[in-house]
């Protein structure tokens, strides 16, 4: 098994979008409407809307390959990208996207890794995100690894508000 973590281009445009709605539906389908799920996916993923993310210089994103594979993605934002109002020390990590063939393989814990490096080099004492509070599987994942619940925020799938919880680590 090799593991790879690169930084994505623009040009990696579309295979962002393919595994962003690949996830998305795998993970929440069955959980929320298709008609939810539509309109959450037709505005979160098009094609311009991840060329502004990518474009955007408080986000990053980071394709994680498993033997020379992509099977996922990380996205962190810093400063006015992050999704709350969070302050200059913290870092968010907005999406860790791993296809299911790829899932239980240890990659989130090395997003997370890449993650913690990140806001190391950029001087953040603290890093955070957002999980829906029914994905019980993430939840324990970042529990295990160190973060705890500090607040929650609305989240909207098409016109169904869902709450996530927010969850926090410190660095040292």
């Amino acid at each position: 098994m090799s593991v790879k973590i690169i930084k994505c281009k623009m040009e990696d445009v579309h295979v962002l979008q393919e595994i962003s709605i690949e996830t998305f539906n795998d993970t929440f389908s069955n959980q929320n409407s298709p008609e939810n799920m539509k309109t959450y996916l037709d505005r979160a993923f098009t094609i311009e809307q991840l060329e502004s993310e990518l474009a955007n210089r408080s986000s990053q994103f980071y394709f994680i390959l498993y033997d020379k594979e992509v099977a996922g993605y990380l996205k962190v934002n810093v400063d006015d990208s992050q999704s709350e109002t969070m302050g200059d020390d913290f870092l968010e990590i907005e999406r860790i996207y791993i296809r299911n063939k790829f899932q239980r393989k240890g990659l989130g814990k090395y997003l997370i890794d890449k993650a913690i490096d990140i806001a190391g080099e950029q001087n953040k004492k603290n890093i955070w995100l957002g999980v829906w509070e029914k994905n019980d599987n993430a939840i324990c994942f970042y529990e295990k690894i160190g973060f705890v619940q500090t607040g929650a925020h609305s989240f909207y799938m098409g016109d169904e508000e869902q709450m996530d919880i927010i969850m926090t680590k410190k660095l040292k």
